[in-house]
């Protein structure tokens, strides 16, 4: 069931009531497609997903965290931010989308106790990568580390950084990829 925007937006300020402590916004990736297969609409729905939804979430949650003097928002966004992936145009425009206002909020926010940050993953064992492997070939060839990340393991780097132990750690963009990304910075 879809709740849209403004449902999202109420679940999560219903879930962070008197919380306000930590939030991991994660959505699932629109449909592989490049330029000529990607109609503006599906931009729209993509932003809507990777980014857009993302920032409704901050804006629910961020401002308990501030009152607080405390909080965390680590988004689960992609190595796609850094190195976008062919096939995958809608999810690398909307996610660097996304990455951007994380920078940006995290900066205005660091003062008040609040870290921002995001995780940018590989390819993990889930069920995405199957969808858009479909079987074939080995997603893990290129993969330095031999093999496909375990999505437990990524779940304890989020969790390190909602951690009181992270507090000095804001407004980065973290892979966790078995050292696929291939450039220096």
């Amino acid at each position: 069931m879809d709740l849209g925007i403004a449902g999202r937006r109420a679940a999560v300020a219903a879930a962070s009531k008197g919380l306000g402590l930590g939030l991991v916004p994660n959505a699932g990736g629109p449909p592989a497609g490049n330029f000529a297969s990607a109609s503006v609409e599906q931009y729209l729905a993509a932003f809507e997903l990777n980014c857009r939804s993302a920032i409704a979430m901050c804006y629910e949650a961020v401002p308990a965290m501030q009152a607080q003097r405390w909080g965390r928002v680590v988004a689960i966004t992609s190595i796609a931010v850094r190195q976008p992936i062919g096939g995958l145009i809608l999810s690398n425009t909307a996610r660097s989308g996304l990455t951007g206002f994380l920078r940006t909020l995290a900066r205005e926010v660091a003062r008040d106790g609040v870290t921002v940050n995001s995780l940018l993953p590989g390819l993990h064992a889930t069920q995405r990568v199957i969808d858009l492997y479909g079987g074939e070939g080995d997603p893990a060839a290129g993969i330095p580390a031999g093999k496909l990340g375990d999505p437990e393991d990524f779940g304890r780097i989020a969790a390190f950084l909602c951690s009181e132990p992270a507090w000095y750690v804001t407004g980065t963009a973290i892979q966790v990829d078995g050292g696929e990304y291939r450039a220096l910075l």
